[in-house]
């Protein structure tokens, strides 16, 4: 069974990781969350639930304004014909529905089957604002503690330049 919220945060505590969050009405898009956050401090993220013709999967998080082009990802993760993952292998692989994929999903994939990858920029605004498995609420940390959470999970996450 997939992590709750709450078991998340939960989790958090436990590693020494602090952590703040925010409930909010339930946000699908980066436009959803862009009117809906206010003066939200730190960084907001996008994130993508990929496959490719091999069938690896990958979980990137970039800046929400970032241009993210497959073709050119494909190159920097050394992958070809990058598709986005069905929701069914979302749900299956890291716990959790569209529109409230996250770097936090990791947590839910005890096979080590999802490649984590972050945006490198990500990593220089604190705090980085995601969502804790659900599209409701929004918890905020130190980028070197979302690393810290990532590891603890045993993925050690790939860092590129988009």
């Amino acid at each position: 069974m997939p992590l709750t919220p709450d078991e998340l945060l939960a989790r958090l505590d436990s590693l020494g990781i602090a952590h703040s969050t925010v409930s909010h009405p339930p946000v699908f898009t980066v436009e959803e969350a862009k009117r809906l956050r206010g003066t939200l401090p730190g960084s907001h993220v996008k994130n993508l639930f990929l496959r490719d013709k091999k069938k690896a999967m990958w979980l990137l998080t970039a800046l929400e304004d970032a241009q993210i082009d497959l073709r050119s990802l494909e190159a920097k993760l050394g992958s070809s014909r990058l598709s986005f993952g069905s929701a069914d292998r979302l749900m299956e692989f890291l716990g959790v529905i569209p529109g409230a994929v996250t770097p936090f999903a990791a947590v839910n994939d005890a096979g080590g089957q999802v490649t984590v990858v972050l945006q490198r920029t990500l990593l220089d605004i604190a705090p980085i604002n995601c969502h804790p498995l659900t599209n409701d609420r929004t918890t905020a940390l130190a980028p070197g503690d979302l690393v810290a959470f990532l590891r603890s999970t045993g993925h050690d996450p790939r860092l590129i330049d988009l």
